[in-house]
């Protein structure tokens, strides 16, 4: 019988058919450059008909965002984005907004809160203000990088946990700790597995917005020794008095010391028992306004691990407003989730490595090699990482140059204007309403492609139109997903099943 040969070629343009193609058997294939299977000639066109129907009826091309399903162009509003500069620095502090955008689908939920919301900018312009935070990032992104690459505990002193700045702290949860709850609010970190909260006494504790916690207000307030459980997980311990002590030292200067202790930790209407945490005496750095911080890196310390959470996810507001939206604990899954594998890397438990395979510009993939957003098999250097903590994303220099000038080459019809920090890509708006600009997308390792609003990567730096593009590179192997890009999107964390997700407009 006569035979056809018929090929489907795998580029980024088409879905992958290795995943169907048991339901072609008794066909053969192979794959190579090009997926190709042999089909006698009389049934060609039923073998056509029939891919044709399993595509279009499968998951797969419900769930699959390819680039054929991406836009070129979005609409950034420039009119509104200036207007919140404004408004930013006029909240009501007093009276919060409480209202949330969507129900909390889980009984372990807080509120999260925007930093401008639960404390008023003491800066006199918008400028002025995102300075401020650009300055705070940098510390942040620099103790990140300089743990994810040759950090050694010996190189410094006392006792050392895993930890990483808290950085520019731009997102709050309130939180109650201990028996009755003393409620306070705490900086939501990712990038740190150690919590922790300043106590009395204090030998050096920074202005927050709450009283300082007092252990002996607390009924569950519970010393650790210094051959407990948790005490032998930190990396290095002291002891005084048989009773464990904590430091977490950051790269920028920051610092906590004090004991490490159980606790009763409140989230919601709910209570946990014997949670270690830091009772910090001694607390230097940009941790202003907070009480403390909540650790949900990847670690064995962190709050995640000890509830035993299968998952959590958090949904970031836009930082200029006060709305409220959720930190969630073993929540289900959104359905609607963009998702990529969530990686792990045995040099650095606490980071949450996700599968990003490239980014796209305009609708169109950059050819980007995708060994450069992979982490290093032999050292686990590099890779990619998810970050609450870290404002802008950091890409390693060779990808932003690719990604830079592709967004350039889109928007020639734009008025360039000065750089201004981390940002070397600026724009005039001043006389615009609203601008049409190339979109940006994440491409995922699996197929899926989370395309980014573009108020997350065009932000205004001042009150009178100049917009910069929201990334910066890095020297460092490491990149970082930071949260101006996660603005309004649900971050999931599938701890089980290890998967990383977004839904985008779930807050």
């Amino acid at each position: 019988m006569a035979m056809a040969k018929l090929a489907i070629y795998s580029n980024n343009n088409t879905i992958f058919l290795r995943e169907i193609m048991p339901l072609l058997l008794p066909y053969t294939y192979s794959s190579h450059h090009a997926l190709s299977f042999q089909v006698p000639m009389a049934p060609l066109f039923s073998v056509i008909v029939l891919f044709i129907i399993i595509i279009c009826d499968s998951p797969l091309a419900h769930s699959r965002t390819t680039p054929h399903h991406i836009p070129k162009t979005t609409f950034l509003d420039v009119t509104a984005s200036i207007q919140k500069t404004l408004q930013v620095l006029d909240f009501n502090h007093h009276k919060q907004q409480e209202q949330l955008s969507s129900t909390p689908s889980s009984k372990l939920s807080l509120h999260l809160h925007s930093r401008v919301s639960l404390q008023k900018p003491t800066h006199h312009d918008y400028k002025s203000l995102t300075l401020s935070r650009l300055e705070r990032d940098s510390a942040r992104v620099t103790t990140l990088l300089t743990r994810s690459q040759s950090f050694s505990v010996s190189e410094l002193e006392g006792p050392i946990v895993s930890g990483t700045s808290q950085g520019s702290g731009e997102y709050f949860s309130r939180v109650g700790i201990g028996e009755p709850p003393n409620p306070v609010y705490m900086v939501l970190d990712t990038g740190s597995d150690i919590s922790w909260v300043q106590c009395s006494p204090c030998s050096g504790c920074y202005r927050q917005s709450d009283p300082i916690f007092d252990p002996n207000s607390s009924s569950s307030f519970h010393p650790l020794s210094c051959d407990s459980t948790h005490c032998q997980l930190l990396d290095e311990s002291q002891c005084l008095n048989s009773n464990c002590l904590y430091e977490v030292s950051y790269g920028d200067g920051s610092y906590t010391v004090g004991e490490f202790v159980t606790e009763t930790i409140t989230i919601g209407q709910s209570s946990v028992t014997n949670i270690a945490i830091g009772c910090g005496h001694n607390n230097q750095g940009l941790f202003i306004g907070a009480a403390g911080l909540l650790g949900l890196g990847g670690g064995t310390l962190s709050f995640p691990a000890q509830l035993n959470s299968t998952s959590f996810s958090y949904c970031l507001v836009d930082r200029d407003s006060d709305k409220v939206s959720t930190l969630e604990f073993d929540s289900p899954f959104p359905r609607n989730a963009v998702t990529a594998p969530l990686r792990r890397n045995s040099e650095f438990e606490t980071f949450y490595y996700v599968g990003l395979q490239g980014i796209g510009v305009g609708g169109e993939l950059l050819p980007i090699p995708e060994s450069l957003f992979a982490a290093d098999p032999a050292g686990g250097i590099g890779g990619v990482i998810v970050d609450s903590g870290t404002a802008v994303t950091r890409l390693r220099r060779e990808v932003y140059e690719w990604l830079r000038r592709a967004f350039l080459s889109g928007t020639q019809g734009l008025a360039m204007a000065r750089g201004m920090s981390l940002f070397d890509t600026c724009y005039d708006m001043s006389s615009m309403g609203s601008v049409e600009v190339p979109t940006v997308s994440f491409h995922f390792e699996g197929g899926m492609v989370l395309t980014l609003d573009a108020n997350t990567y065009l932000i205004p730096v001042d009150s009178v139109g100049t917009f910069c593009f929201a990334f910066a590179p890095t020297n460092s192997p490491l990149s970082i997903i930071g949260n101006v890009q996660q603005q309004g999107t649900r971050v999931s964390f599938d701890l089980a099943n290890s998967l990383v997700g977004f839904s985008a407009n779930s807050c």
